[in-house]
């Protein structure tokens, strides 16, 4: 919208209160209000909700790998040719081997069910999700053969273990004898504790070396999976296609979207949900700036009929209201967007005043995966929400603009 300098100046006026239109202006504060507070709760609940999903996802996949090549009967035998075929397909970045075994495991009367992971010690150590959040312990004690392993800060918790401490691992996997199968049970001292913020995993996990995972399940020189990790994640299927000649008979090959299907899905459909019902608060705030326009159009009826027999034109009066409620809608969008920065940027320390205060605890990492509230905005989803609010905006304009334009100043001037 081009406004003449007359246009402006009257538009200006428009926006600031005069005696008598005091109720039309705090009607318009609170359309700015409700516009600020849309915005704000979009940016806000749209920046979580990708947080939480990026999070997930770069941790789920630090430790599972883009793609597993599992093995039949959780053996994968010629693992060593497997992983040269993945290593020899393009868009490979790496292929480890990887045991994954569910078992139990015991300590000061305690027991726990937990997931075995052995890993080669490179992949261990190279590991930054692991390696870069030991909390307690180093994972230079941690050597094939040497008896020890590096187990989750919430499953430490649980058998109350720390470094030095030992824990027994029983395994199904053990001895024939005239009465059944004994299990096997082998103790181990805790190398190091490792916090990596995903609740199901620092509960779950205990971490060793692949030569020592091999003997406690007696597997002999055989794996459980080969874990693949490629250049584009988006492009994974493309490599699974690549490599599905090589390991057919082998065992099967499975992604990180099918590992992770009903995750993810959930978060996308929250999140399409969520900003679907956010909306409806920008929509609300638009119908409370028009009817601010509504009011301030009956207010300055005079004005509009006076302007009109001055020369004024109607598109000139349609902009001057136009403006007006786009400026609103304006500057309630540069304050939600202030608020959502402040909310952002003081989210962890927001929660935990709320839960010192209320005694609830609103982000329990047992059911939210995640130990912390996270945050990612993404600039053009922010351009999206601002865009949608101005449409909004400008939409819910036309109607009281119009009402404007179409003022007789006969009649009005008539009559008053």
């Amino acid at each position: 919208m081009i406004l003449n300098r007359h246009e402006r100046m009257i538009a200006r006026r428009y926006l600031l209160p005069h005696k008598g239109e005091g109720f039309i202006f705090v009607v318009a504060g609170f359309s700015v209000g409700a516009v600020a507070l849309g915005v704000a709760a979009l940016i806000i609940v749209m920046s979580v909700m990708n947080g939480f999903r990026a999070e997930l996802f770069d941790r789920i996949v630090s430790l599972n790998g883009h793609a597993i090549v599992q093995g039949y009967d959780n053996r994968l035998e010629d693992w060593q040719q497997v992983r040269a075929a993945a290593q020899g397909t393009p868009g490979v970045v790496s292929a480890q081997p990887l045991i994954e075994q569910p078992l139990m495991a015991s300590a000061n009367g305690r027991v726990e069910g937990i997931l075995l992971r052995g890993n080669v010690m490179e992949d261990i150590k190279g590991n930054p999700l692991i390696a870069d959040n030991i909390k307690a312990g180093s994972l230079d004690a941690l050597q094939p053969e040497s008896g020890r392993v590096a187990i989750g800060a919430k499953l430490a918790e649980s058998l109350g273990a720390y470094p030095g401490s030992e824990i027994s691992l029983i395994s199904p996997e053990g001895r024939a004898t005239p009465v059944g199968t004994v299990p096997r049970i082998v103790t181990y001292e805790v190398a190091a504790i490792f916090e990596v913020g995903v609740y199901d995993y620092d509960k779950a996990f205990v971490i060793m070396p692949m030569r020592d995972a091999q003997t406690l399940l007696m597997m002999g020189d055989n794996v459980a999976m080969v874990e693949i990790e490629v250049e584009d994640p988006d492009r994974v299927q493309d490599v699974v296609n690549a490599l599905q000649p090589s390991v057919q008979g082998k065992g099967i090959i499975v992604d990180w979207r099918q590992m992770n299907t009903a995750l993810f899905e959930a978060l996308e459909i929250e999140r399409i949900v969520m900003f679907v019902v956010l909306c409806i608060i920008i929509l609300v705030a638009a119908f409370n700036i028009a009817s601010s326009l509504i009011m301030l159009v009956r207010a300055k009826r005079r004005d509009i009929a006076i302007l009109r027999t001055m020369g004024a034109s109607r598109a000139g009066m349609s902009r001057i209201f136009m403006t007006v409620g786009v400026s609103i809608g304006l500057v309630g969008i540069v304050i939600g967007a202030i608020l959502a920065a402040i909310f952002l940027f003081f989210r962890q320390s927001v929660v935990d005043a709320i839960q010192a205060v209320s005694g609830a605890e609103l982000w329990d990492p047992s059911v939210r995966f995640l130990s912390e509230l996270p945050s990612r905005t993404d600039p053009f989803e922010v351009a999206a929400i601002i865009i949608v609010t101005l449409v909004m905006v400008f939409l819910f304009t036309l109607f009281p603009s119009r009402k404007a334009a179409a003022t007789d100043p006969v009649e009005v001037l008539r009559y008053e």
